[in-house]
């Protein structure tokens, strides 16, 4: 334990105080407005990335609010607001977003409007990042395949059309300074390689008005002027920034370009992930699975007595992707919520293990925890001590 005076100044003394570690610790726990914490999940795990039905982001609280210390969870139920009261967090982020469809009464009838209510009459934000959180390769399935130690892991559905291609030209001395712009503003990025364009050098021509105000050449004259094209790719997501960044940096009063949408799949955007696993008997691997995902128990189709190899695998409901599983040559599909006759549609090309929805996105916490202790290391956080669990096992 450490002792250290610190004086508290009064006008008719000098009073020393001792202090311990904890002390000391907790004077430089920083604070944190909410918009630097949802702005570095929003950067890992962009809004844009979630699916049209869903809810993620800031639920309640303002942007600029001062953030004391925030409470990690998987459902942000009114026992989970209690305990960010009594822990005095300002912040609750949850997987699941506490609200899903429009509110029009706060009546405190149902347990959404009592969290609202609660949440709002104690200065609380709450924030929540789903399915742009299982969206991505490090994310919620990415964590399951941690768990179950997967490797040469990939995306099982790669999204469509959430890539731009951007096409512009500048004269060949400020090409650099355009593609850096470009860069900066989060173009040119394609999986582990970043700063990617194809460029190429041509003449351009053009005629200014009398009213404008060229970089180069004369009003009314036709000038031709020796020209890069850059050409690289985008997030769609960041067509804004990226153009914004763009013009700034571009020397040409008019700046052209062309800006077209692609239909390629994105191998690092979608949903589910498959991955292979050391060669193991089916019943032995679900055993794996029971004390890894920590469930109480399996559902599962048949055993079709082969070894499990490849394991797909999709955090809460994933049913609606087993033709994908089935595709990919699984010989495991590990998600939740399975019905009654979707469990024959298995057609023993596969083993359908549902483990529990609740059981599948657990460590969605430890996630959270673990990116935002990386960027702010002394940030005050807790993880929920709650199992929100609604379902009991007999």
């Amino acid at each position: 334990m450490w002792n250290v005076n610190i004086c508290e100044c009064s006008a008719q003394d000098h009073l020393p105080v001792q202090i311990d570690t904890f002390a000391i610790i907790y004077l430089m726990v920083m604070k944190l407005k909410l918009r630097e914490i949802t702005s570095h999940l929003e950067s890992i795990a962009p809004l844009a990335y979630q699916e049209s039905y869903d809810n993620a982001g800031l639920i309640c609280g303002e942007p600029d609010m001062e953030i004391t210390g925030a409470l990690i969870c998987l459902d942000s139920i009114e026992s989970v607001i209690d305990e960010a009261i009594s822990l005095n967090c300002n912040l609750v982020i949850a997987h699941h977003p506490i609200v899903f469809s429009g509110l029009k009464k706060f009546n405190g009838k149902n347990y959404v409007e009592r969290v609202i209510i609660k949440a709002i009459r104690n200065n609380i934000a709450i924030y929540a990042a789903h399915t742009n959180l299982d969206n991505i390769p490090e994310g919620v399935n990415g964590k399951i395949a941690e768990k179950l130690g997967l490797k040469n892991c990939r995306i099982l559905i790669p999204a469509k059309d959430k890539l731009k291609r951007l096409i512009t030209f500048c004269p060949d001395d400020k090409a650099e300074v355009v593609r850096k712009a470009l860069f900066n503003a989060g173009a040119g990025a394609i999986g582990d390689y970043d700063e990617c364009s194809f460029n190429t050098s041509g003449t351009g021509t053009f005629k200014a008005g009398k009213n404008a105000d060229p970089y180069v050449g004369k009003p009314g004259e036709q000038h031709h002027e020796k020209e890069t094209k850059i050409e690289t790719i985008l997030p769609s997501h960041l067509e804004n920034r990226v153009l914004s960044a763009m013009i700034k940096a571009h020397p040409y009063e008019e700046v052209a370009y062309d800006l077209i949408p692609l239909h390629n799949h994105n191998q690092y955007v979608g949903g589910g992930i498959i991955g292979e696993i050391t060669e193991m008997d089916e019943m032995a691997f679900l055993q794996l699975l029971k004390r890894e995902m920590k469930a109480d128990c399996i559902r599962y189709t048949a055993l079709r007595d082969k070894k499990v190899r490849k394991v797909a695998v999709c955090g809460g409901s994933g049913s609606f992707m087993l033709k994908d599983a089935m595709r990919s040559g699984a010989d495991v599909f590990v998600t939740a919520d399975f019905k009654y006759h979707q469990f024959f549609d298995a057609e023993n090309q596969l083993v359908i293990a549902d483990v529990g929805h609740y059981e599948s996105e657990q460590f969605t916490a430890e996630l959270f925890y673990d990116i935002l202790k990386k960027k702010f290391s002394t940030f005050a956080l807790h993880l929920s001590k709650i199992n929100t669990n609604p379902i009991n096992y007999l």
